[in-house]
């Protein structure tokens, strides 16, 4: 792969693409194939759990961590509140936050932003951290669910939160008891819906025997693709939700991040995770190029195709990918829009699968311990 192809991927792509994308944000991207051959068409919106414990949220929900933490730089804070609260014009209504990310001060960016049409969206949020701060260890004992939860109310003032998930499964907390915990807030009214992130198969169905969950939220994209071996088929048996974080694989998947790209070590994770090196990047650069080519040939970015690969896999999987720029928010609601046709997402995925990833999403600690 050559360093001026890898420099000059997007701007191709993004022209052969600009007008098919413009027309088809009131309609669906096709291939013009016999329809009889399409993967089933996507809904606008999807369901994440079961029964009384589902919750109806759109195709792909936005993840706001980056909005205030841990991407590098801190945008405006009025440039947020103005996107956040455009978004559900652009049909978002899923919203994704945490105690950690901060710590705090993003529930309250999230809080502010949604105030004046709270009833409308679904507010996502976390607990698991001593004091909000990974780096001070896990605290799901029950009195601290009960404290973050009370801090988590006020700060996106509200008086429930949608999807209240455990951020990481603490060891030294049986899950049961964070369960029946959960379980209890909710039938207090102070949350509609459990959810756990990166738990495995055999903690998620230890939780929802106490209280059925609506959604586990875990990395999943074509750079992190383990939870297809055990944990999604689980949530398709158990009827629950699949929330990928980090779905283009914190702007890898996009190719504005290459081998150059700089990063404030201060307020990001990525210099410190493997597969942001500078030998890795380039390593993994077949897969961006795949999809590139297939996105070439039908108006779509290379964002864009990841995240309809993703939405492709299942009908109760919903990414929350992140961004700062009105531009991308849009972008990433149109990848909603393609169908697949069912031989062009084999051919892909087949395509994709013979790229082997060069480095692990973490080092020296489990996922188990840091926030994203």
């Amino acid at each position: 792969m050559q360093t001026s192809n890898r420099r000059s991927f997007l701007k191709n792509g993004a022209m052969l693409g600009a007008a098919l994308l413009a027309s088809s944000a009131s309609g669906v991207i096709t291939t013009g194939s016999n329809e009889n051959n399409q993967v089933p068409q996507k809904s606008k919106s999807r369901k994440l759990g079961s029964g009384e414990h589902s919750i109806e949220v759109s195709a792909l929900g936005l993840g706001c961590m980056g909005m205030s933490y841990h991407r590098s730089f801190v945008p405006d804070k009025k440039a947020m509140i103005d996107l956040l609260r455009k978004a559900p014009d652009l049909g978002v209504n899923f919203f994704d936050t945490a105690e950690a990310y901060g710590p705090l001060i993003n529930e309250e960016l999230v809080g502010e932003a949604l105030a004046p049409f709270r009833k409308e969206v679904i507010i996502a949020t976390k607990f698991g951290f001593i004091e909000g701060k990974p780096s001070l260890g896990l605290n799901s004992r029950p009195d601290n669910i009960r404290k973050v939860v009370e801090h988590s109310l006020k700060s996106l003032q509200t008086d429930y939160i949608d999807l209240l998930y455990q951020h990481r499964v603490d060891p030294n907390v049986p899950i049961e008891e964070v369960a029946g915990t959960v379980r209890d807030l909710i039938k207090e009214g102070k949350a509609k819906h459990f959810g756990l992130s990166e738990a495995n198969e055999a903690t998620l169905r230890k939780a929802h025997a106490v209280q059925p969950l609506t959604a586990l939220q875990s990395e999943y994209s074509l750079m992190t693709r383990q939870p297809e071996n055990d944990v999604i088929k689980a949530c398709e048996e158990l009827g629950i939700g699949f929330v990928p974080y980090s779905p283009i694989s914190r702007g890898l998947l996009t190719g504005y991040i290459n081998e150059r790209t700089k990063y404030n070590s201060a307020n990001d994770n990525r210099p410190a995770l493997p597969r942001y090196q500078r030998d890795a990047i380039i390593a993994n650069w077949p897969l961006i190029e795949i999809l590139k080519e297939f996105g070439d040939h039908r108006g779509l970015t290379v964002a864009q195709v990841a995240l309809a690969w993703l939405l492709a896999q299942k009908s109760f999987i919903v990414p929350i990918p992140g961004t700062t720029k009105p531009a991308h928010l849009q972008e990433n609601m149109w990848a909603a829009n393609y169908e697949f046709t069912s031989e062009e997402l084999q051919k892909l995925t087949a395509d994709l699968s013979k790229v082997k990833i060069v480095g692990a999403r973490y080092t020296g600690i489990s996922a188990q311990q840091t926030n994203k």
